[in-house]
């Protein structure tokens, strides 16, 4: 692996749990966002940072770079202990956010970035 710390971005952050796990190996969290308030308010004294509130609201442009998207988004529209309601509970629109900022933000000049996350994530 390279000597360059590997960013990321954590939505859905909910209290830190992602980031908690992947700055433990070393990786940069340059963004986060969550808009549950308590779950804010813990984020904060885990990290001294708030996340951005509201991820429909994010202009994906101005995200900072990042190799690593985690994102504990509401899995209740799809699962089978939830109401399965899928994209007809507004839940599970929060999905859709996910997949524009990777289609905006994937740095193509890097292919082999998610070969070397694999590797890593092995150690």
């Amino acid at each position: 692996m390279t000597n360059e710390k590997l960013r990321f971005i954590d939505l859905f952050a909910g209290i830190g749990g992602f980031r908690l796990a992947f700055e433990s190996v070393g990786y940069d969290c340059v963004y986060s966002c969550e808009i549950d308030d308590n779950c804010r308010k813990v984020y904060f004294n885990n990290f001294q940072e708030i996340p951005e509130q509201d991820i429909r609201k994010i202009a994906i442009h101005d995200l900072p770079d990042f190799e690593v998207l985690t994102a504990g988004f509401p899995c209740q529209p799809f699962s089978i202990s939830g109401k399965r309601a899928r994209f007809r509970d507004t839940r599970g629109t929060l999905f859709f956010p996910i997949c524009e900022i990777v289609e905006l933000k994937q740095d193509t000049s890097n292919q082999s970035i998610f070969s070397i996350f694999l590797t890593s994530s092995r150690e």
